[in-house]
């Protein structure tokens, strides 16, 4: 998948180490605990551990909002979506808009089935998910039946 534009002011550019750039996403102490609930900030190691392993393991994504990156996602071959944008540029609806993208990248894979892991206290990131489609199954699990 190449460089696409759900809109004029959002692209999606395939991962690539851009490491200065992401790291004060993931020193957010607030938008760490809504990734991987853990009360600690990344550093440069836990980044690139974190990139690695989601690059190897699907399709990763940067966020560029109006020419500038603000957050990731990636589409896992298991169908799990993870997303992230920075605090800066959230309530802007990228969110939806990527994960609308994701879910049309999904399909052309053929998943049967989308799903993402969001915790119970993370009420913004629950209510964009269910906004778009995806169906609470678990405690924490949320679906998007593609087919």
């Amino acid at each position: 998948m190449n460089d696409f534009q759900p809109n004029q002011d959002i692209c999606l550019v395939p991962y690539y180490p851009a490491y200065e750039i992401a790291l004060p996403w993931y020193q957010d102490a607030e938008l760490c605990h809504h990734v991987d609930n853990q009360n600690r900030i990344y550093d440069l190691s836990i980044l690139k551990n974190m990139y690695q392993y989601l690059d190897s393991h699907g399709d990763l994504f940067y966020i560029e909002y109006k020419g500038i990156l603000c957050g990731d996602v990636c589409l896992q071959t298991s169908g799990e979506i993870s997303i992230v944008v920075c605090k800066e540029y959230q309530n802007r609806h990228i969110g939806r808009t990527v994960i609308e993208k994701i879910i049309a990248l999904a399909k052309e894979k053929k998943y049967p089935q989308c799903y993402a892991e969001i915790y119970s206290f993370n009420k913004q990131s629950r209510k964009m998910f269910e906004s778009i489609g995806f169906v609470q199954k678990d405690a924490e699990t949320f679906v998007y039946t593609l087919e």
